[in-house]
């Protein structure tokens, strides 16, 4: 086991994104440690930028906000005070950003910084809507980290929030229904003399219970504008890491997936490391799994080396427990874990489903836009270095209403259509695109792409595309086949949506440190630095603007990092206005249209965050950071409202030689406490729309 370092400054540079150890090991298995999982020789799509940038470099492109942001509010959520009062000068700099930002944005931008604490815009507040542990179910009790129990965590909300969903609650005045995803745990912030050599069958148990899912019905306070939670309503559910899930589509009930414990092939126990999401306009929530390979222990077969499971034993060690996490002794169960899971959160009897029909690969995100004649197309990336994005599109239409069978109707709409896979091509010389991020001769980074089939479900059975693959190969083996394709390799593919405005599709790649390193694809247009520490935002438009089109263009709306680094582009929108931004992760849209983008492992110096930025107009390209989340901390899962934020606070305190007895961040609740990762919301005090 590596050596926990301490963390001095500003994250190591050996960590790949800005992550502490902690964070490679608990997240996502050390993946960015691993051999790369892709070797095939498909085309690459990105290179970062060489080098760190300094922290005097840092400081100079904060000075863009500094004076505006003056009064931001940087304040630990436990105590949410009122903001303090903005000089003079702030406050006439403030107004002249409201009057000049795009609508939605109209706000001081807050300013780099490494507070630990929820740091908003000056004229906003914020408060705790729940947090790891709280009570949401019926005979839940009270958290205790001292006293915890799998019992007590199984009706608690779980772990390390991620994807966030509100959804209407028709007949309950001022409230509303929050979905979030558990994604992974923490295990030496969350017991007290934890030994990651030989945890506890308790220890472990709690922390399955700590992953999954959470239902739990929000309440607004009008008066205040707060947003608390609503413990014990009905409507309240936890999935955790043991409840039965649906497998559905062309994989369920076939050999690859049939276990000594479910010979049928079609019932699953769990669902693990739920990153990103998305709604359905049918009224129930998708959730990705994503890095689920660091569950699984001592496999020797080259189809999981490609999905970078392991050979040895695993982190939490829950092959000693679980037979069915050591692939030795159980191989196909690795197999029922990789999908998107559909959830529905108006019945909190129904079972949920993984579909088979969207692949397996590390889903990062599952977002949908319907066709003109009311088909799903479902937009996924892979988070992986050198690997792919995905979409599928249904042959079946939604159908409208509430009743039973509608709603059955539209719970089989992903089990039926076809996958397919991205590939980019750039539309400049190979010689004009050097790795530097240097524009090429056209001014921009563009180009066209193609979605290549790669198998089609039907309800009668499934055909595949791949020359050498069945149809049940290339759902289960999802990311060989895009290799067998020449799919592009892409710098972590993570969040992806389309704009409910425009339909333009946006990727948000966070960053790929290896690309252009030793032999590592080197940088094509769509991928333009080599070494790629701060990532980049690419922007789709489909043919005709219709999401079943196979063909789209493509450009780089955003190539993140140091606004002063003439390697940076903004969407064209001069640099001395923007935020500096690193490490674009899970994006969302507000209801202009401006996308939102939050952001994981920052390389800049500063704490991580979340931004807005213009995606049309005169003022299109125009970024600014709207908060920042405590040390530690990745902010995840954000909703915008016309009158609300809210943000995910991920693994706050998750540094190197942190523990719970030398805690690294005493957010939310102060000295003396639990560090707990928790959901924030933001509103404006004087009751107004966010930016206008």
């Amino acid at each position: 086991m590596r050596k926990l370092l301490p963390l001095i400054g500003t994250p190591s540079d050996s960590h790949p994104g800005g992550r502490s150890a902690m964070t490679c090991r608990f997240r996502c298995g050390d993946a960015c440690f691993h051999e790369v999982p892709n070797t095939s020789s498909n085309e690459y799509v990105g290179d970062v930028i060489a080098g760190a940038l300094s922290r005097r470099s840092m400081m100079r492109a904060a000075a863009v906000v500094t004076v505006a942001a003056a009064g931001a509010g940087a304040v630990g959520v436990a105590q949410a005070p009122q903001a303090a009062a903005v000089p003079a000068a702030a406050a006439r700099e403030a107004a002249r950003s409201k009057s000049k930002g795009a609508r939605g944005l109209r706000f001081a931008p807050v300013a780099p910084n490494t507070a630990d604490a929820v740091t908003v815009p000056d004229g906003y507040r914020q408060n705790v809507v729940i947090r790891w542990g709280e009570p949401i179910l019926r005979g839940a009790p009270a958290f205790d980290p001292e006293k915890q129990s799998a019992k007590a965590q199984a009706g608690q909300f779980g772990y390390n929030c991620d994807f966030l969903a509100l959804l209407p609650l028709p007949g309950e005045r001022g409230r509303q229904l929050l979905v979030a995803n558990h994604e992974y745990t923490d295990e030496v912030l969350m017991f007290r003399g934890y030994d990651a050599a030989n945890p506890t069958r308790e220890q472990v148990e709690i922390a399955w219970a700590a992953h999954g899912l959470s239902a739990v019905v929000v309440e607004e306070d009008r008066r205040s504008g707060r947003l608390t939670a609503v413990s014990r309503h009905q409507l309240n559910r936890r999935v955790t890491a043991t409840t039965e899930f649906r497998l559905t589509g062309p994989v369920a009930g076939s050999d690859l997936v049939k276990t000594s414990a479910d010979p049928s092939g079609t019932k699953v126990l769990g669902t693990l490391n739920n990153c990103s999401g998305g709604v359905t306009p049918w009224g129930t929530t998708l959730h990705g799994e994503e890095n689920f390979n660091q569950y699984f222990a001592n496999s020797s077969r080259a189809t999981d080396k490609r999905y970078g499971i392991g050979t040895g034993a695993t982190e939490r060690k829950w092959e000693r427990f679980d037979k069915r996490f050591d692939v030795a002794q159980e191989p196909n169960e690795v197999h029922r874990f990789g999908y998107v899971v559909e959830f529905d959160p108006y019945d909190p009897a129904s079972t949920p489903r993984k579909h088979t029909a969207l692949g397996r690969f590390k889903h990062e995100a599952a977002t949908v836009r319907l066709t003109h004649d009311g088909r799903p197309v479902v937009y996924s990336g892979d988070d992986e270095r050198f690997d792919y994005f995905y979409k599928f599109v249904s042959s079946k239409r939604m159908k409208h209403g509430t009743s039973r069978s509608v709603r059955e109707h539209n719970l089989s709409l992903l089990d039926e259509g076809t996958l397919y896979v991205a590939k980019l091509t750039g539309d400049s010389p190979a010689i004009e695109i050097d790795g530097t991020g240097k524009l090429p001769n056209d001014g921009e980074f563009d180009g066209s792409g193609q979605w290549i089939p790669l198998a089609t479900a039907t309800a009668k059975g499934a055909v595949s595309h791949v020359e050498g693959m069945t149809a049940e190969e290339v759902f289960v083996f999802t990311r060989l086949a895009g290799d067998k394709v020449g799919a592009t390799k892409m710098d972590r593919p993570e969040d992806i949506e389309p704009n409910p405005v425009t339909g333009k599709v946006y990727v948000a790649l966070t960053n790929n440190s290896n690309r252009g390193v030793g032999a590592n694809p080197k940088a094509d247009e769509a991928n333009p630095r080599h070494a790629n520490k701060h990532g980049h935002v690419l922007e789709l438009t489909e043919r005709w603007n219709r999401p079943e089109s196979t063909k789209f263009a493509w450009s780089l709306f955003l190539v993140a990092g140091d606004p002063e680094d003439p390697a940076t582009y903004f969407a064209g929108f001069p640099k001395e206005g923007v935020s500096p931004i690193s490490c674009p992760d899970n994006v969302a849209f507000d209801p202009y249209g401006n996308l939102w983008i939050s952001t994981d492992g920052a390389q800049l110096g500063s704490h991580d965050g979340l931004f807005g930025v213009a995606t049309r107009g005169e003022r299109r390209g125009e970024l600014k950071q709207f908060l920042t989340v405590p040390k530690g901390a990745e902010t995840c899962g954000p909703i915008i409202q016309e009158r609300r934020v809210l943000v995910a606070v991920q693994h706050p305190g998750e540094i190197d030689g942190a523990s719970v007895e030398k805690p690294a961040s005493t957010w939310p609740d102060g000295p003396g406490t639990y560090v707990r990762p928790a959901v924030v919301s933001v509103w404006r005090a004087d009751g107004c729309d966010i930016g206008v």
